[in-house]
């Protein structure tokens, strides 16, 4: 593993030593663990929004009655 600083607010150096003695684990395994979700989770969001652009690109939309029924069963877009 490599050494990296990084400078948190206090709040979350606060949580996340709470944490860590509560669960008995190292800060150190809580925020390892935390980047990687974090860069998961900013990895999944990418994709999809690759994924959209290249249909978009292709032309598939979905058609327009099926995007009605949609917004007809969970409500118009908040704007």
């Amino acid at each position: 593993m490599r050494t990296t600083t990084l400078k948190i607010r206090p709040d979350l150096k606060d949580q996340l030593d709470h944490l860590a003695a509560e669960i008995h684990r190292s800060e150190t395994d809580l925020a390892n663990e935390a980047v990687t979700l974090y860069l998961a989770q900013q990895r999944r969001i990418i994709n999809h929004i690759q994924d959209g652009l290249e249909q978009a690109q292709k032309g598939e939309f979905v058609p327009d009655d099926e995007m009605e029924a949609f917004f007809a069963h969970y409500g118009e877009p908040i704007a």
